[in-house]
């Protein structure tokens, strides 16, 4: 496996070769190698890719690699939703065959057939569903909203789970956004947002996209260093 040493950091990669993508990306995961994908590029371009985020790659690192305070959640642990982490229960409710998640009363609420604790990968889902409904209420509509706003116009928008992106725009100019866009504070999803209606008009990350960007949100930058601080994929 191909690595390369970023300071005192050793960073191993797999390349994973997708013809459907135009641009690279690069995912961390606790217990697996860096994850690059994108179109077919030799063994020194993925090595200059990567080294490119390398900075950015270390410090998700760290993070992830972080002991895990919590193998199981219970009352009192925090789910994230805006921004912000919620109080979340969890009730034993044994009538019921499969666990399910409700948002109330500024809290979480779990109730789980099988006790008073759940494995965090079985919420996954039902969170994962939660920002789906919360996307398709909330999000969708600043869609709207921005293009008033700036006066660009997309194809349409709609939620897709991706494996390493926020939100994407097609070649079509449809907006697509991840359900965990609803994990970040409403100032950051609008920068999601306002990024990928500039792209509309600019595809590439190009000085011309930027200048667009900086000219209908003057003050990006910080969403942008909020957006790189989550814990997510990234695109180069």
């Amino acid at each position: 496996m191909p690595r390369l040493h970023y300071g005192e950091t050793t960073i191993e990669w797999q390349f994973r070769p997708d013809a459907g993508l135009k641009r690279h990306y690069v995912t961390v995961e606790r217990g697996h190698p860096v994850l690059l994908r994108g179109p077919w590029v030799e063994a020194p371009e993925q090595e200059a890719l990567v080294r490119r985020r390398a900075r950015w790659i270390r410090e998700k690192l760290e993070l992830v690699n972080k002991p895990q305070l919590e193998d199981v959640i219970v009352t009192g642990s925090r789910l994230r939703y805006c921004g912000r982490s919620y109080f979340t229960e969890v009730r034993h409710s044994p009538a019921l065959t499969t666990p399910q998640l409700a948002f109330t009363a500024a809290r979480f609420v779990v109730e789980c057939p099988s006790g008073s604790t759940i494995k965090p990968e079985a919420v996954g889902p039902l969170l994962e569903s939660f920002y789906r409904e919360r996307a398709e209420e909330k999000l969708l509509p600043r869609v709207s909203h921005w293009e008033r706003e700036t006066g660009l116009k997309a194809a349409g928008a709609c939620i897709r789970h991706f494996q390493s992106r926020w939100a994407s725009c097609d070649a079509a100019n449809v907006l697509q956004f991840h359900p965990k866009v609803m994990e970040l504070a409403r100032s950051v999803q609008d920068y999601v947002i306002v990024h990928e209606l500039c792209h509309t008009v600019e595809k590439n990350h190009t000085s011309a996209f930027w200048g667009l960007v900086t000219q209908v949100m003057p003050g990006w930058r910080r969403e942008h260093e909020a957006l790189e601080r989550a814990m997510f994929g990234d695109a180069i």
